[in-house]
């Protein structure tokens, strides 16, 4: 089946004049694999562990569900227009420029104030084997071999999300053969006998609802757990320089879902067989635990340094990202002239070394004032539901205009239009709400509430900048785009005029 992409004005083809497509079929595999595992795996499902129980894997499982209704939206949009202005340029074409620059900026925000989180976590990581080594020098350290490897090509970032996917990787099996070889053996370990038995018989059984533990904890954590995914969506935005999207990105969206199953699920089974859930405390590494106790520390000390891998592998997608973003920011003036700015090898290097200096700078003060920043910080995670959203919404826009015969289908179609969308939205609104009700049971002091106060002042807070920004832009906007600041689409055709067709998609990815 041969696919046409849709038609679209010329300033979504201006997007992606200057980029090289060099990401190839290894590259996009491991980009995808990458984003699915990250500290929220190696590191902060211990305090989960801990504050949940078993269940926990039901909460995973579910969150890995919408991870991947998320992720075949995605893959519709990337078969429809790949682009490197990713969720940017999708709301632009779908819902107008105003929407484009909320969406631009608060993805932007969102990967620099993680990009600063993890310069922080560098530093600290790295004292496990060097305690009096100053925060400061491993931040300058890290940061400019990630903006070096993002100033190379797009070709250099992959290579480093290959690499780095693979120690992940590596380090995930090795203690998914450790961890069947205890449970399925029933070997001891650290006094507790291990076995899948371990799941009703943990302190509390399965679902604990006793003090300290509530009823609808396993549910509640599923507003934290959602963030373990995070970056899953990188995909969308490499898609613009992948050598064969079509081909390359329902490959990658379909093996999600496995890779959910097996690195997410998988891990979480087996610790919970492995352990009593109250055996693994906040702040320290399940895997951690786990070896320690099976007298490996030699793995203990490796998984330490997959930490600092997984913390460098995210502050590399955030260069990546924001700086794409910030080109397409650009090209309709939403965004500094200077953005534009690309290398011979097809690097927006501007945008990148902006974000690089945003990150530097709050890295620094971070140190100084960790407490202002820990508000900002918590404020990723609206930014991260925000995107998502988008994704959801975009798509549902998308497949409204293909079935009214606007747009031509894509050979990559979302399942279970509309209500997996549908599902996906609601469950975004109740992650919010879920943030907001465990920030306010997080401390009895009304000022360290700090998730209730993101999302029910953050939130009209960061409306309002947004709304004022919009304010400031939109003379410029209106000028630049000959007034067309509206979507594309009409229900009935292109809003301006005819558009230019672009080339078919030659390819037939699978289902």
């Amino acid at each position: 089946m041969t696919d046409t992409k849709s038609p679209h004005t010329s300033s979504l083809d201006a997007e992606q004049v200057g980029y090289k497509q060099t990401l190839g079929r290894r590259h996009v595999q491991m980009i995808a694999i990458g984003g699915a595992i990250g500290t929220g795996l190696f590191l902060g499902s211990a305090s989960r562990l801990h504050n949940t129980g078993p269940a926990l894997v039901l909460s995973y499982a579910f969150v890995g569900l919408i991870a991947y209704f998320l992720m075949r939206s995605l893959g519709e949009l990337v078969l429809h227009r790949p682009t490197s202005g990713a969720f940017v340029s999708y709301m632009r074409e779908f819902f107008g420029e105003r929407w484009a620059f909320v969406t631009g900026w608060v993805y932007w925000g969102n990967w620099a104030l993680t990009g600063i989180a993890d310069l922080s976590a560098v530093g600290l990581y790295m004292q496990y084997w060097f305690p009096n080594l100053d925060t400061w020098i491993t931040v300058l350290v890290g940061l400019v071999v990630v903006l070096l490897v993002n100033l190379m090509s797009a070709k250099a970032f992959g290579e480093f999300e290959f690499w780095a996917a693979i120690l992940k990787v590596g380090a995930i099996g090795v203690f998914l053969v450790v961890g069947l070889v205890v449970v399925i053996g029933g070997l001891e370990i650290g006094g507790h006998k291990a076995g899948f038995h371990n799941l009703w018989s943990n302190p509390g059984g399965f679902w604990p609802t006793e003090a300290p533990y509530v009823w609808y904890g396993p549910l509640l954590v599923m507003s934290g757990v959602v963030f373990a995914y995070a970056a899953i969506e990188m995909v969308g935005v490499a898609a613009g320089e992948m050598q064969n999207a079509a081909r390359e990105v329902p490959k990658a969206v379909n093996a999600v879902i496995l890779r959910i199953a097996v690195f997410y699920v998988g891990s979480l089974l087996l610790l919970v067989s492995m352990l009593p859930t109250s055996d693994y405390k906040p702040g320290i590494s399940p895997f951690v635990t786990v070896f320690e106790q099976l007298g490996m520390n030699w793995m203990s000390a490796a998984i330490q340094a997959i930490l600092i891998v997984a913390a460098m592998s995210s502050l590399n997608a955030g260069m990546f990202s924001t700086g794409r973003v910030l080109r397409s920011l650009g090209m309709s003036q939403q965004a500094p002239k200077f953005t534009l700015k690309m290398s011979e090898s097809g690097v927006p290097w501007a945008g990148i070394v902006m974000t690089a200096c945003v990150m530097a700078l709050g890295a620094v003060l971070n140190a100084f004032v960790p407490d202002a920043f820990e508000l900002a910080l918590e404020a990723t995670a609206v930014m991260i539901v925000f995107t998502w959203g988008t994704i959801f919404a975009c798509q549902l826009r998308l497949r409204s205009l293909i079935n009214k015969g606007v747009i031509p289908p894509t050979p990559f179609p979302a399942p279970g239009y509309p209500w997996t969308s549908y599902i996906g939205l609601g469950f975004l609104v109740f992650v919010l709400v879920g943030i907001a009700i465990s920030g306010w049971q997080s401390s009895p002091d009304f000022f360290h509430k700090i998730n209730f106060l993101v999302v029910v002042f953050g939130i009209p807070a960061l409306a309002g900048l947004l709304a004022l920004g919009w304010f400031l832009v939109k003379p410029r906007v209106i000028a630049n785009t000959d007034g067309r600041i509206e979507s594309v689409w009409t229900d009935t055709g292109p809003r301006y005029g005819t558009a230019t067709v672009a080339d078919p998609i030659d390819d037939t990815p699978s289902h």
